[in-house]
C-alpha cells in the first residue's frame, strides 16, 4: 500500500479562489434571476394596461350600443305642479346619464341599469378620472329620484329636465384612471339638410337621443410601449320617441 505524503490536500488560496468562483456564479444566477423577474413584472404591467384600455372601450361600445330610449316623472321644483314626463338622457361635457341593457356584473343578459358616467378629479388631485354608476332601472318611477324637475328652453321651446348631481361612493367602479383630460361630445344633424355634415355638440338637450356620443380622453402619462386612451365613438341606432306610443300608430 502507498502511504499519502504528509502535505496532501487543498491550500488555503485554493480554497479562497474556489469559495470566490461559487460566490460569483451563485451572484450571476442571482443577477439574471433579476432581470427576467423584472421583464415578466414590466411585461405583465403593459399587459393589464393593454387589457384596461380594450375594458374601456368594450364596456363604453357594449352600453351605449344597447341604449334603451326611457321616460321619468321629474319631480317639479313646485310643489303646486305635478311631475311632468320627460325624455330619461343627460348630456353634459363631464356627466352622461341614460338607460342601458348592459350591466357590468351580468353584461347583456342582466336586467336594465341606469347609468351615471361622472368624471372627477384623480387621485392626490393628479390628472381626472372617469367613473361609472349603475342602478337598476325597474320602470319610470325608479329613475325619477335622479331627476329634480324641469326646465324650459328658451330656443328649441321644449321643456328639459333639471338632473341632481351624481353620487359618488364606494359602489362607483372606476372605468378610466390618469386622465389628462376627458369629456362627452355628442352628434346632432346638421338643419341645414342631410347633404350636409353633422355637428358635435358639448351638450345634449332634444327630446330625442343623439346620433352618436363621442368620448374623448388623453392620457396623462403616455407611453409608447402601451396603448393609449383613445377618442371612441359610438353611434346610437335607436331613433324611437320614448313618449309616443308606437301601438297606435299605423
Amino acid at each position: 500500500m502507498t502511504r499519502r505524503p504528509a502535505n496532501a490536500g487543498f491550500t488555503l488560496v485554493e480554497v479562497l479562489i474556489a469559495t470566490v468562483l461559487v460566490m460569483a456564479i451563485a451572484t450571476g444566477i442571482l443577477l439574471a434571476l433579476r432581470v427576467g423577474i423584472d421583464a415578466m413584472d414590466h411585461a405583465d404591467a403593459r399587459l393589464m394596461h393593454n387589457r384596461r384600455v380594450m375594458a374601456v372601450e368594450r364596456i363604453f361600445l357594449e352600453q351605449v350600443s344597447d341604449i334603451v330610449p326611457a321616460m321619468t316623472t321629474c319631480a317639479s321644483q313646485s310643489r303646486e305642479q305635478a311631475g311632468e314626463a320627460i325624455s330619461f338622457f343627460q348630456g353634459e361635457p363631464q356627466t352622461l346619464r341614460f338607460i342601458s341593457s348592459y350591466s357590468l356584473n351580468d353584461s347583456s343578459r342582466g336586467l336594465p341599469q341606469l347609468l351615471e358616467y361622472q368624471v372627477i378629479p384623480g387621485e392626490h388631485g393628479d390628472g381626472v378620472r372617469l367613473i361609472v354608476n349603475e342602478h337598476l332601472y325597474a320602470g319610470p318611477l325608479s329613475a325619477k329620484p335622479y331627476c329634480a324637475g324641469t326646465r324650459v328652453d328658451e330656443a328649441a321651446g321644449t321643456s328639459l329636465p333639471v338632473f341632481l348631481p351624481v353620487q359618488i361612493g364606494a359602489g362607483s367602479f372606476v372605468l378610466a384612471d390618469k386622465l389628462a383630460s376627458c369629456h362627452f361630445e355628442y352628434l346632432k344633424p346638421n338643419p341645414d339638410g342631410k347633404d350636409k355634415p353633422s355637428i358635435w355638440m358639448p351638450r345634449w338637450t332634444a327630446p330625442l337621443l343623439p346620433e352618436a356620443i363621442r368620448l374623448v380622453m388623453g392620457p396623462l402619462d403616455p407611453t409608447a410601449a402601451q396603448l393609449p386612451l383613445q377618442t371612441l365613438t359610438v353611434p346610437i341606432h335607436v331613433n324611437r320617441d320614448p313618449s309616443v306610443d308606437y301601438t297606435h300608430v299605423q
